[in-house]
């Protein structure tokens, strides 16, 4: 997994768009953040998911996720090592993120 195919993934789930946020790129769907890349470095990104969302990738997956520090990580922000998790797992991450931050029209497919 790269930064590009990370960014591809988050790119391709509907409505996403990419900003900025405190100096590196981020993901958002609905002005809400559900991604972001390259922090703390470029090897990583993040994931914003529930507590019991993290626990099943840290399981699946510990050397490809891991909790963000701090107050964020307790509450489900993920770190995704970009070198070692794996595209469908990131994929699958990154859409449930995805979910949890869009809104309901999109979610029940009203548009």
């Amino acid at each position: 997994m790269t930064a590009q195919d990370f960014r591809k993934i988050a790119l391709s789930l509907p409505e996403a768009v990419e900003s900025a946020h405190m100096g590196h790129p981020d993901f958002r769907i609905g002005g809400k953040i559900f991604a972001t890349l390259g922090y703390p470095n470029r090897a990583c990104g993040m994931v914003a998911l529930t507590p019991e969302q993290q626990e099943f990738f840290l399981k699946a997956q510990p050397r490809g996720f891991t909790p963000v520090k701090g107050g964020w990580g307790l509450r489900g922000a993920t770190q995704v090592r970009l070198r070692t998790a794996g595209k469908g797992a990131v994929r699958e991450a990154m859409t449930i993120a995805w979910q949890n931050r869009a809104p309901k029209r999109l979610l029940t497919g009203r548009v």
